[in-house]
């Protein structure tokens, strides 16, 4: 270890003395650079690892520090959740849910221990083919997932046999694109299972966990206000800063709003673009990045489902919105431009598709599968006339993608799953899991049924791929 890094975990190994998490601020990632976290000795009992101990500690920890009930009632079930859903009995508990992007532009996921009810209440098995099914929208993409640890109690804690056998379930294929896993206020408990699953953990794997103390940290890395987190999980945030500092927690801050550049392209309407570049009807960030991947990235393999490194994202938004050229060879990174596409289209105001369009691409899975084309072709038909043309223009380009999968292996299915919630996304919160597969099978149809959905209506001055 660093000399400078031992000093400052010194320096913490008071201030954690009494803390209700067993890692050092200084160790907020699962180990120092290069390093695979420790805990010290393993606690036994009799030859046999203290599974339900430590659990049991934190319990009376929680407990004693807050008076709070063992388990309190669930939260209200997803509006979006239809009765018929595969998983309904499970996905009705709101364990695992959907939370936005993070910094990167990837998927984030969360599962969330307190809305797990008592264990013959839930079928554990059943929750693990519920997190494979939901995770399988999503591994073939670079990924993100936050675990809440706390609520998990000794009444609604699965088994380790579970554990053991999530763990081996969890093949390469979801691990090879999980970029980041943060395990949210992390106790005892945490170190006793690392010590069972350290000899099954490679060392690559270990390096992409991170432990978080408290949901500040949380900002460093996602955009806090998509999370849904449950009320439970920030009460007891709550209650261990009053514990540790002796006063609340501090305030996420998000920075008022600054008056936009002329030249602006990120955050801004489409109209406001518009109005700045002489009336053009595509974005010239849009047209700029599909240009590149049409002329040089086509059959790039995975085109869209990789991330790319936050600074240079910042750095290549920063110079668009100054106005500055971007030359996208100088990186040497055909992913850039991707992320930058998708990003230009989260960071609308309002969704390319428009909040008025929501509620009825929820419906499409209740339409016939023979009439879901022409539906689409309905709801497309009443968008704005510059949606419709960045839309229409957006679709062309991805059309093409499509058409070349047989390189790439990006057909129209794969491209929705990227796509979709870049394209529509709720008013409000966060798109639930319910939501996604009307949304990326509406978005899905677009792609596949290009012609026809988009050959009767021209806008005035608009231009194609």
């Amino acid at each position: 270890m660093a000399a400078s890094a031992l000093s400052q975990c010194w320096e913490h190994k008071r201030e954690l003395a009494d803390a209700p998490s067993p890692f050092c601020p200084c160790r907020g990632t699962s180990a120092l650079p290069g390093e695979t976290p420790r805990f010290g000795r393993l606690k036994r009992f009799k030859g046999i690892v203290d599974f339900g101990g430590e659990l049991q500690k934190d319990e009376m920890e929680d407990t004693h520090s807050e008076q709070e009930d063992t388990f309190l009632p669930p939260p209200p079930e997803d509006p979006e959740l239809n009765i018929n859903h595969p998983y309904y009995d499970v996905a009705r508990h709101g364990i695992i849910q959907l939370a936005g992007d993070d910094n990167s532009g990837r998927k984030v996921i969360t599962f969330s221990c307190c809305r797990m009810p008592p264990s013959h209440q839930l079928n554990h098995t059943r929750l693990l083919e519920y997190l494979k099914y939901t995770l399988d929208q999503y591994v073939e993409n670079d990924y993100t997932v936050v675990y809440f640890h706390y609520g998990l109690k000794s009444l609604n804690k699965p088994s380790l046999k579970w554990l053991q056998t999530a763990y081996k379930e969890f093949d390469r294929k979801y691990k090879k694109n999980l970029k980041a896993l943060y395990v949210v206020h992390p106790t005892n408990f945490i170190k006793i299972l690392w010590n069972i699953f350290k000899p099954l953990i490679s060392h690559k794997f270990g390096k992409k966990i991170t432990y978080l103390n408290y949901l500040a940290d949380l900002g460093q890395h996602l955009k806090y206000d998509q999370l849904n987190i449950p009320q439970e999980v920030i009460r007891h945030d709550e209650n261990l800063w009053r514990k540790q500092q002796g006063k609340p927690p501090p305030v996420v801050k998000v920075p008022p709003p600054r008056p936009p550049l002329p030249t602006q392209q990120f955050g801004v309407s489409l109209q406001y673009i518009k109005d700045k570049n002489k009336g053009e009807l595509i974005p010239p960030v849009m047209k700029e990045t599909v240009s590149y991947l049409k002329s040089k990235g086509l059959r790039v393999e995975g085109l869209f489902r990789r991330s790319a490194s936050i600074q240079t994202i910042k750095e290549v938004q920063k110079l668009y919105n100054q106005g500055k050229s971007v030359n996208f060879d100088d990186y040497h990174d055909i992913h850039i431009p991707a992320v930058i596409l998708k990003t230009f289209l989260r960071e609308l105001p309002q969704p390319l598709l428009t909040f008025d369009c929501y509620d009825h691409i929820l419906e499409i899975t209740s339409v016939e599968s023979c009439l879901r084309v022409t539906r689409c072709k309905q709801i497309v038909q009443g968008l704005p006339e510059h949606n419709y043309a960045v839309l229409k223009y957006l679709i062309c380009f991805l059309h093409m993608v499509s058409q070349e999968s047989i390189y790439n292996r990006m057909t129209a299915s794969s491209l929705a799953c990227v796509f979709g919630l870049n394209l529509i996304w709720p008013p409000k919160g966060a798109t639930s899991l319910s939501a996604l597969v009307p949304v990326n099978l509406f978005t899905e149809l677009l792609i596949d049924f290009y012609t026809n959905i988009f050959n009767s209506r021209t806008v005035p001055g608009e231009t194609l791929p």
